[in-house]
């Protein structure tokens, strides 16, 4: 299902639907009496620097799409193991700034975003790079997917604060699948494997597959491969696949090796 494919461009029109949808979640949970002040599964982060999070990661596109159109040389990218410390000072620089002022601030900023992204073309949404702060030279679709991470993965982290029981948006989910195997590449902690690791994972929903993971001292490497015969595969849906990939949550069916699957279920950072 292409269009499920948010990495091409037959998957742009649902990516940016479904972020739409997620955002609008977010800004009534943000907006709500008491929300501001509450804490949440992000670490020292209430709903307030959250909010301030996604501000100051989406005023950072902007710059971004500006270099790449106007081929301004960007800042080298501060690379992921430095996100955690560098994110929570631009999300903790609004505290003095009131509810409703930084809500609209972000509602503002969406628009901004979304008047971005709409336009892009078939050869902009895949063959446009544009420099992320983080990770480095990634095509435009890249911060589709972005929007849809900040606003549906931390939608949950304030539904969870809450401590009603709750879960993730399975469109979200789907069209996020993909896009976990890099946040895996990119948050391993390669320099703490001696012995490769080979596992597999399977995952379901509209990006169902099974898929070969590799880690070595060099790093991690995915592609599509049968898994039963690897030692251990690791099951998920998709919406707990995205939850374990950004930390959020332990999950997953193990297959097999099992103290494998949690040898590499923890070679990883949390951003």
């Amino acid at each position: 299902m292409t269009e499920w494919n948010a990495m091409t461009y037959e998957g742009k029109d649902t990516n940016l639907r479904v972020v739409r949808d997620e955002a609008e979640r977010f800004f009534a949970l943000a907006e709500a009496p008491g929300a501001w002040e509450r804490t949440t599964p992000c670490d020292g982060w209430s709903t307030r620097d959250i909010v301030g999070h996604i501000v100051d990661t989406t005023e950072g596109y902007f710059e971004s799409f500006a270099n790449a159109r106007s081929g301004t040389e960007p800042p080298p990218p501060h690379g992921l193991p430095a996100m955690s410390a560098l994110a929570n000072e631009g999300a903790v620089r609004f505290r003095d700034v009131s509810q409703a002022d930084l809500v609209e601030r972000l509602r503002t900023d969406f628009a901004k975003m979304m008047e971005i992204l709409e336009p892009l073309s078939p050869e902009d949404w895949t063959g446009m790079i544009v420099t992320h702060a983080y990770m480095g030279p990634v095509p435009a679709f890249f911060y589709a997917a972005g929007q849809l991470m900040d606003y549906g993965v931390h939608s949950w982290d304030i539904r969870q604060g809450s401590g009603q029981s709750h879960g993730l948006s399975g469109d979200a989910a789907d069209l996020l699948v993909p896009f976990m195997f890099e946040i895996w590449r990119g948050t391993v902690s390669a320099h703490l494997v001696t012995d490769p690791i080979e596992i597999g994972v399977r995952v379901s929903g509209r990006n169902a597959g099974d898929y070969k993971i590799t880690v070595s001292s060099d790093g991690l490497a995915y592609e599509p491969g049968d898994v039963e015969k690897l030692p251990a595969y690791i099951e998920f849906d998709a919406g707990s696949m995205v939850l374990t990939a950004f930390g959020r949550s332990n999950a997953g069916t193990v297959r097999g090796d099992f103290e494998l699957a949690e040898r590499y279920l923890n070679l990883f950072f949390r951003i």
